[in-house]
């Protein structure tokens, strides 16, 4: 119960500033970005909407969040979110580049 509670407080944090930077893709027109976050602002969407119902906010159920099958698939979404990351930190920086080199 106690990881629970240091894990949701920083739940919702990132899905705002996930929508907002995808939100500034939309726009800005940057094509590239909307594709790269489009797929993970669904899928936050949907993981808030199908979050276990507490008294909290936040997706970790306190029952459930130490469970086996639980943790390696937490464990490997966050692997994809960081992937995900890296690639629209690294293009936003190409991007920067490319604006100041023109």
């Amino acid at each position: 119960i106690d990881l629970r509670h240091s894990l949701s407080p920083r739940v919702l944090p990132e899905y705002v500033l996930q929508g907002f930077i995808a939100l500034s893709y939309l726009y800005y027109m940057q094509y590239l970005g909307i594709i790269i976050m489009l797929p993970l602002t669904a899928y936050h969407a949907y993981r808030y909407v199908r979050r276990p119902r507490m008294s909290v906010l936040g997706i970790y159920d306190p029952t459930a969040v130490m469970n086996g099958d639980e943790m390696d698939r937490n464990k490997k979404e966050g692997f994809i979110k960081l992937a995900l990351y890296l690639i629209n930190f690294f293009a936003g920086l190409l991007w920067m580049i490319l604006a100041v080199s023109s």
